[in-house]
């Protein structure tokens, strides 16, 4: 049952309702002819029709016994409808496009791929937010996800960096959340994402604050490193969509500042690096308190063991899997990336890398991975030395020094090369960036896949160029399937190694 609308709540969640009830009754016109309003996809809407304000009316009653006694609400889950242009599609044109766009679908029952905006039947606020930023076409990933995350169903995304998925899973948290009764005293967040770093939980959060203010949802972003007082008081003015560091949410949790007990759409983002930075015990203690009923959506750009593991425990029912831009069960490396591997000895790093900037050095902005804090430190001092722009950013930095470091980075007008170490690899969304130059071969390839991802980006062309030496000789075999795969050069020095 629901819980009881209150008219006396803030004019906001008034809003967030009608805008919820009059984009529903308006998608039901424009799209639902008389036998699509008699299939099951009108019956699971019926039940919206009336709107978040309406319904919870007529269930206050039932819905305070039920909040009263700790029964679990129900709330609603396929707020899909799909375009008669897609339904009309025949399944060779379907199958074509996915071909084209390199999307492969497991699951039972799976919607049908979109290829425009108006064939996602969004609600007009989502879809005029979505114009606003003027975007040619959905991503590969954002074509099938969308139709699967609306209709209810879970999803286990694999997808290389820059494909789009933030929005695959964002827009339909935004019309998960408004088709639900409006959050009360007490409440947590409706919409839950869990990723692993504080800087890719801000860049989501930038992303959910752009599609969310037309609606008037609240959001919160929280992660570890900074004072907790702000972060508690965005948690208690009923965010209805929270993007959260694992470890600082437990800690919320545990204070009582903040629950789960209304979420019902949850994400797992870069998954893969979660359990990469040990996350997965404290993964599993907020998702034991989520109801097991609720929607979950996993991201990642890589699919190894550890992670299909833990999407089998997670991911219940009959997911969706989609696969994107990738051989089946491999690595997924971004074919808009330019890589280049460079066997050297690490005596002539510096004047390999020298020579690379003076090759493609012209104002744009670049990064240069270094495995250790103190590498980052050494080469940023000798870059600067030698009048190089040059700032250097890894975990002993201060949120303050990481946030100043990130916006002089992004203006890329006086400091457009950034030394970084892995903490930067993941959750960067900064446009442009040209050029990624891994100084030191990271700890395994999926590292690589994430810290080359930097570039090439959102449909543009981007370049990397990989230092590698007799050391990272057990790394030889993997990368040179990732260069073949992704259909890059294989320097003959490299394959003596593999």
């Amino acid at each position: 049952m629901f819980p009881p609308f209150r008219e006396s709540a803030d004019a906001s969640a008034a809003k967030r309702a009608r805008i919820a009830r009059d984009d529903r009754e308006r998608a039901r016109e424009a799209l639902c002819d008389d036998a699509i309003a008699q299939s099951d996809v009108a019956v699971h809407g019926a039940g919206r029709d009336d709107g978040a304000a309406a319904r919870a009316r007529t269930n206050g009653e039932a819905g305070a016994h039920a909040r009263e006694d700790e029964v679990e609400l129900v709330f609603a889950k396929n707020v899909y409808y799909e375009h008669p242009r897609v339904a009309a599609r025949s399944m060779r044109d379907v199958e074509a496009f996915m071909l084209a766009r390199g999307i492969k679908v497991d699951g039972m029952n799976v919607p049908k791929a979109v290829e425009t905006f108006e064939e996602a039947s969004f609600p007009k606020y989502v879809h005029d937010d979505l114009v606003k930023q003027a975007f040619a076409a959905p991503t590969a990933i954002q074509s099938q996800a969308w139709p699967i995350a609306l209709s209810g169903r879970d999803v286990i995304a694999i997808a290389e960096t820059g494909s789009g998925k933030t929005l695959s899973y964002i827009l339909p948290a935004i019309v998960h959340v408004n088709s639900q009764p409006v959050l009360e005293k007490n409440d947590g967040p409706i919409a839950l994402v869990l990723a692993p770093t504080r800087e890719l939980a801000c860049q989501i959060e930038l992303e959910v604050a752009k599609f969310a203010a037309s609606s008037e949802l609240r959001h919160a972003v929280i992660y570890g490193g900074v004072p907790k007082g702000p972060q508690i008081k965005q948690l208690k003015s009923l965010a209805d969509i929270c993007v959260a560091t694992p470890g600082r949410l437990i800690d919320f949790l545990d204070g009582g500042q903040t629950n789960v007990r209304r979420t019902s759409f949850l994400v797992l983002d870069e998954a893969d690096r979660m359990l990469d930075m040990g996350f997965e015990p404290q993964i599993r203690k907020i998702v034991k308190n989520i109801r097991p009923d609720r929607q979950t959506l996993l991201f990642s750009a890589t699919w190894p063991v550890e992670v299909r593991e833990l999407a089998r425990e997670f991911v219940r029912g009959e997911p969706c899997t989609i696969r994107v831009g990738g051989v089946e069960d491999g690595l997924l490396a971004s074919k808009s990336v330019e890589q280049h591997v460079r066997v050297v000895d690490n005596s002539e790093k510096y004047s390999k890398l020298i020579q690379i900037f003076e090759q493609e050095m012209d104002g744009s902005r670049m990064i240069v991975f270094c495995e250790t804090k103190a590498s980052v430190d050494l080469l940023t001092r000798r870059l600067r030395g030698d009048s190089w722009p040059a700032l250097g950013i890894h975990g002993d930095k201060t949120q303050e020094e990481r946030d100043w470091i990130l916006g002089e980075f992004k203006l890329g007008e006086t400091n457009p090369i950034l030394i970084a170490t892995d903490v930067a690899s993941r959750g960067l969304d900064i446009k442009d960036i040209k050029l990624v130059v891994n100084y030191d071969f990271p700890k395994n390839c999926e590292e690589y896949i994430h810290r080359i991802g930097r570039t090439g980006r959102a449909g543009s062309r981007g370049k990397s160029y990989t230092f590698f030496t007799v050391n990272d000789g057990r790394h030889a075999r993997e990368l040179v399937g990732i260069l073949r795969d992704s259909s890059q050069d294989i320097p003959p020095e490299l394959q003596q190694f593999a």
